[in-house]
């Protein structure tokens, strides 16, 4: 089903893999009559042609990257505009889409949300950007249709976005990147390197994109294969897959913590760009004769089968028949990861939904970037038609990711068949994707076509008692297990017909509804406030020395974003970044928050010209340790601050508030082993957190412990390959090593300022 290559391997006209050899390249001269070398083939990527196009440096190893354009949604835009606003901010110097798709229900937190919908329009008219109503698309797929082309590069301020599909290679980054981008900075990175993704023959009957995707990300999350590197999908079976499948596996490829990815593009990517009225946007891709990649993944199209990914991550994949078959084994090993993820919080178990032998679960979702496309859609209706879900506890709810979607499926009678079956058709948000939409009840399990299935990430408050759980699952075997009122179903057990529906895209709804300044400012236009939209508070400059205090230790294979700063109605506080900061690592580590203001506390007395000691008791010994070794650390060259250690934290959203909410609690540092994702890291660099990393499993402190980092300033400065740390604790200072990984020149300068903000400010 999918195979991978031990090494890199060469690609020949696109179809025949040559793996890397000491025959390869004479391999290669026989078979073309060509002689290349490696350097020169790697060239021929697609991914190299774009990254270079938008390269600003003039090194290809080292990158500056100028985007095309930007998009955000209205849990992000608030804090990227105040943030741009506090550098300096006077017009947006590239097209900047500002999507309503995630706060777009209006209906927590009293006018909260609505203030941030009414800033997020002003700030469109008063800077040149484009608004896009709430309910009218889900933020990827606006950009599908109205802001993808063939060579292009979009950043968002959403994970998912990824437009590789239609020829744009797009990526998901927190919102300081998106600052420095409003700022006339640039994108800046090494040469990732570039992992070929060959796809074979072609799906069968009741296969969907989700299935696809997901048996990649099963293949590729745990070994790191495409850790921050580009996927760029060749081979025939491309062409085999409709420009919605492609889209759909697409937009999955966030879960392999892959830096973005790109599709060869065909006859298929037109004909999506002509429907679309944008038959100039379209370019055909390929790489050329003789192409080198990293690594290369073969996926055998024909051998996917109907995938579920059990809880709780994309990449606890099985096929459904081989779940169906082992039930009792695979249930057993997700308590068993339930228990490491949930610490024993809440009674955690999935054996009850087993009846008779067969698993039943008690709610379906289609929804989102990764559901709700039109495609996805008609083959539900089509599964389901003449069937109905029933009236016990089973609930089925389908999200169109468009108003264009939506209507095409009210006027082909998609829509019809899905109602009369007993699903309700919703408008387009991202709710079911994050926890704020269709929350499962206490200990329900519930089926989506979306994006994640973290813990904690639909709506569940440990905390509180309440746990429910989430399994991925493509539309198709949604709506077949619809169909059987809740009882597992893969859609290969379908055996009605698929109708071909053609799509038509009307325009119109967008021209009637989403404001377009086509670019031009307007100064005179006053910022719409509201109670909840908030400055960031002052941050202060790196000191020469630093204490910090670690406030939480997470042992976790890995630690999502959603973990250290939750998801569903926290988004209410997006624009409020105190108010937000109250609820870091709540369903985590529930005592971070008090531990980090007690050491805020002292930092606060220490910048008001008051003794720290005054303000935290507890360090006037750690200071008289410190002072034993260091008699010339004082109160004028120190710092106080917090921070946590996680093995791999950061997997998941782009959400800069992850980093962010630690700051503004006087976290100025993280450890860990690794970090999960690029975007986590520089988020924690633009909010001018150190990245600490630490080899050591066995950590030479735990979880109160006090640090002492003398001249972290000019570790910092001098681009120190290793920093000496200390425990101090029992009048003692013990050393350990820590490293901060490679940082450009600017991120040093970030740091050092104390954030972007303050690296930027005029």
């Amino acid at each position: 089903m999918i195979s991978l290559y031990e090494t890199g391997a060469y690609l020949l006209n696109g179809k025949e893999i040559i793996a890397e050899g000491n025959d390869a390249l004479n391999e290669i001269k026989a078979k073309t009559g060509k002689e290349i070398t490696k350097d020169e083939a790697k060239k021929n990527t697609i991914a190299y042609g774009i990254l270079k196009e938008h390269n600003t440096s003039g090194n290809m190893d080292k990158l500056k990257i100028r985007f095309d354009k930007l998009t955000s949604h209205d849990i992000t835009f608030v804090g990227i505009i105040q943030t741009a606003r506090a550098s300096g901010l006077k017009e947006f110097p590239i097209p900047y889409v500002l999507t309503n798709c995630h706060n777009s229900l209006c209906a927590v937190g009293g006018t909260i949300n609505e203030d941030d919908h009414m800033f997020g329009l002003t700030c469109a008219k008063k800077y040149g950007g484009v608004y896009v109503p709430p309910h009218q698309a889900v933020i990827h797929q606006f950009a599908r249709e109205m802001l993808a082309g063939g060579g292009r590069m979009i950043l968002g301020s959403d994970s998912h976005t990824r437009y590789g599909a239609l020829g744009t290679m797009a990526m998901g980054e927190g919102g300081p990147e998106l600052v420095k981008q409003l700022l006339n900075q640039t994108y800046d990175i090494n040469m990732p390197g570039i992992v070929g993704v060959y796809l074979k023959g072609s799906p069968v009957k009741g296969v969907g994109p989700q299935d696809v995707a997901l048996a990649i990300i099963k293949a590729v999350f745990g070994n790191g294969y495409v850790k921050n590197k580009v996927m760029e999908f060749v081979g025939p079976g491309v062409s085999s897959l409709s420009a919605d499948f492609r889209i759909g596996i697409d937009v999955m490829t966030t879960e392999t913590t892959c830096l973005s990815s790109i599709w060869r593009t065909d006859e298929k990517i037109k004909e999506f760009y002509d429907i679309h009225g944008r038959s100039a946007d379209y370019s055909e891709l390929n790489p050329g004769d003789i192409t080198w990649y990293d690594g290369m993944i073969e996926v055998d199209l024909d051998k996917i089968r109907p995938m579920i990914a059990m809880p709780f991550h994309p990449s606890n994949a099985y096929t459904i028949e081989e779940l169906k078959a082992n039930l009792n084994d695979i249930l057993d090993d997700v308590e068993k990861k339930a228990a490491v993820s949930l610490e024993g919080a809440v009674p955690f178990t999935l054996k009850d939904k087993v009846r008779n032998g067969e698993m039943y679960v008690d709610q379906g979702i289609i929804a989102g970037c990764a559901g709700g496309g039109f495609e996805n859609i008609c083959a539900a209706a089509d599964i389901i038609k003449g069937r109905y879900i029933g009236s016990d506890a089973f609930t089925f709810s389908v999200y169109p990711a468009s108003m264009p979607v939506y209507m095409e499926l009210v006027k082909n009678g998609c829509a019809a068949t899905l109602m009369e079956s007993g699903a309700v058709i919703k408008t387009a948000f991202c709710g079911p994707c994050f926890g704020a939409g269709d929350t499962p009840a206490n200990n329900a399990f519930s089926i989506r076509h979306s994006t994640r299935n973290f813990p904690n990430r639909e709506g569940s408050k440990l905390q509180n008692g309440q746990i429910s759980s989430v399994a991925l699952m493509d539309a198709r075997s949604i709506a077949a297990t619809a169909a059987n009122k809740g009882k597992l179903t893969a859609a290969t057990e379908f055996d009605g017909t698929f109708n071909e529906y053609k799509y038509f895209f009307d325009s119109k709804i967008y021209e009637n509804r989403v404001f377009d300044s086509k670019g031009k400012a307007d100064p005179s236009v006053e910022i719409q406030f509201g109670p909840n939209i908030k400055d960031w508070p002052k941050m202060e400059a790196l000191p020469e020395n630093l204490v910090l205090k670690v406030v939480s230790e997470i042992h976790d294979p890995v630690t999502t974003t959603d973990e250290l700063i939750p998801s569903g109605e926290t988004s209410s506080f997006r624009s409020n970044p105190l108010g937000l900061a109250e609820f870091t690592l709540s369903r985590k580590d529930p005592k971070y928050v008090g531990y980090a203001k007690e050491v805020r506390a002292a930092e606060e007395a220490l910048c008001e010209g008051k003794d720290p000691v005054s303000a935290l008791p507890e360090l006037a010994p750690v200071m008289d340790t410190i002072k034993k070794t260091y008699a010339d650390v004082s109160n004028d060259n120190i710092g106080f601050g917090s921070t946590i250690f996680a093995v791999k934290p950061g997997d998941g959203s782009a959400r800069e508030q992850a980093a962010s909410c630690q700051k503004v609690l006087g976290g100025w540092a993280n450890i860990a082993n690794e970090y999960a994702t690029k975007r986590y890291r520089s988020n924690l660099i633009n909010w001018g957190m150190l990245p600490f990393v630490i080899k050591e499993a066995n950590l030479p402190f735990k979880n109160l412990d006090y640090l002492f980092i003398k001249d972290v300033r000019k570790a910092v400065e001098e681009k120190a390959g290793s920093i000496t740390a200390y425990v101090v604790s029992n009048g003692q200072m013990k050393p350990f090593e820590l490293t901060l990984g490679e940082l450009t020149d600017e991120e040093r300068q970030i740091i050092l300022k104390g954030c972007l903000i303050n690296y930027n400010r005029v």
